[in-house]
């Protein structure tokens, strides 16, 4: 087979075990074979409608069954996949859609862009019965066009927490080799029933949870949403054996009433990343019997970098664990020297699974890379004597109280800890005596409250003063990201339309 890349996985899966089932969704279950005839006839039409090695093929809408047949058709042919945050408001989707230069977008009938069609997109299709006549008219005679693992596979969006988003490309070698570092951690089987619950334009439901599945042969129940009731429903219905989840994911299943009594028997192991995961509720997750391991990496580093293995998710529980297998990750000083155990430091990582830059962006690219192509993270860490790998918090996020140094994540995960809090996200904000001050917006658990007297003087055995917030903000609900992260700026944006308890 021409094809080295994902391109030619719906045809080695096929031969390998045709009637495995590969997706469930909605109850439907599609076989590895019918994976690869529709991926096929997908393929065909997407030459049809132009497209040819290196063009961008654009997917806008929920998770479904379609985003997987559009990203494998599109790298039969060697092109490049650019899945899109459908939570995006419709300029930002013109935008994205400009800077790829994507040709082809299928989309959910709900997410219909408004303008995408006087663009360089020359053929939208919608879900639904387009969509499948459109595919059954492909011609269903195998594609293969050569691909290597230096092609670039897909070009994933970063959030734009500064300026405009920045497309992340990953090659086919990019995402083979983050699914290689995935196995060597996860004991992953040919019987895996995993849950791909958060959204797939994210870089942690893709490359490490439903591409390493389906390269094992396993079984991928697609969510379309996030749903706590949903999820519990997965789990007990399809015997769901490994998902991925986010801190606030995971956050509201452990206070659902459904909690208690859910059946979580089938679970052999849960994995959590895109933020610090506080100890407490490693702990909830722990006293239920359950393997929780906690992960490190980004979109650019396709993403894993480093891992919490079964074995030390216990003893190591808060640590997101050692550099993955093929990878090299270093905790460093401004200056490029490495930190000493304890010392924050920014994370800088270095492998065959990190982006070799930014689409169509090379002052990005130059600015991420230093000698050596170590990528800069811009996440501050610590590295124990073991080894093993903290992460303290982004740069962007850390403030300064009184000259010191305050990284929220530490002390997210101190409130976390009291009994009343559900949720909670701390940001910095100006004060005339120290320079800024914590402000803490807790979610708190139905019937409970909380002042923040009260939060001060649970936290004052626990943390430095320095680091306790002066206001407290009880709130409904956070603002999160598409990939369910809370989204702080957003918090920043919004300070005068809650008032706080001081």
């Amino acid at each position: 087979m021409l094809n080295a890349g994902l391109g030619g996985w719906p045809a080695r899966r096929a031969a390998m075990s045709p009637d495995r089932t590969a997706f469930v969704f909605r109850d439907r279950a599609t076989t590895y074979a019918e994976v690869f005839d529709r991926t096929t006839r997908l393929a065909r039409q997407l030459r049809a409608a132009g497209v040819r090695k290196g063009d961008r093929v654009a997917y806008l809408g929920q998770n479904h069954p379609a985003f997987v047949e559009t990203m494998f058709a599109t790298h039969m042919l060697g092109g490049i996949f650019v899945p899109l945050n459908f939570r995006l408001a419709a300029p930002e989707i013109d935008y994205l859609l400009a800077h790829s230069g994507a040709t082809v977008l299928v989309h959910a009938p709900e997410h219909a862009p408004e303008h995408a069609f006087g663009q360089a997109v020359r053929t939208v299709v919608a879900l639904g019965p387009d969509y499948e006549n459109w595919l059954a008219a492909g011609d269903p005679t195998p594609v293969d066009v050569p691909v290597g693992l230096d092609d670039a596979a897909c070009v994933l969006y970063t959030s734009g927490t500064t300026g405009r988003p920045k497309g992340a490309t990953l090659t086919h070698g990019n995402l083979i080799w983050n699914c290689y570092n995935l196995l060597v951690g996860v004991d992953v089987a040919a019987d895996e029933v995993t849950l791909v619950s958060a959204p797939l334009f994210h870089v942690a439901a893709l490359n490490q949870c439903l591409l390493p599945t389906f390269l094992k042969g396993g079984c991928s129940v697609i969510m379309p949403s996030w749903s706590v009731d949903a999820c519990f429903d997965l789990i007990a219905g399809h015997r769901v054996t490994w998902m991925f989840g986010v801190t606030t994911m995971f956050a509201g299943l452990a206070r659902s009433p459904r909690w208690a009594g859910a059946d979580l028997s089938s679970v052999r192991c849960l994995m959590a990343g895109g933020a610090a995961v506080p100890p407490a509720l490693i702990h909830t997750y722990q006293e239920r019997g359950l393997t929780f391991c906690q992960g490190y990496g980004l979109t650019e580093t396709a993403p894993g970098a480093t891992f919490l293995e079964a074995g030390e998710s216990e003893r190591k529980a808060g640590s997101a664990g050692v550099p993955v297998f093929f990878t090299n990750v270093r905790c460093v000083r401004p200056d490029l020297t490495d930190t000493a155990p304890g010392e924050p430091g920014e994370v800088i990582i270095q492998g065959p699974n990190v982006t070799p830059g930014y689409w169509d962006d090379p002052a990005a690219t130059a600015r991420a890379f230093s000698e050596g192509r170590w990528f800069h993270s811009g996440d501050i860490a610590y590295v124990d004597p073991d080894g093993h790998f903290h992460i303290v918090d982004r740069v962007k996020d850390m403030y300064i109280s009184g000259g010191e140094n305050v990284y929220p994540a530490e002390v997210e995960a101190a409130v976390y800890e009291h009994p009343a809090v559900a949720e909670v996200a701390v940001i910095g904000v100006p004060d005339a005596t120290w320079g800024e001050v914590g402000r803490a917006f807790v979610i708190t658990v139905p019937g409970r409250d909380l002042t923040i007297g009260e939060l001060r003087a649970f936290l004052a055995e626990r943390l430095a003063r320095y680091k306790l917030p002066v206001h407290l903000d009880i709130v409904d609900d956070l603002p999160r990201t598409g990939s369910n992260k809370i989204q702080k700026s957003r918090l920043r944006d919004t300070l005068g339309s809650t008032p706080g308890r001081t």
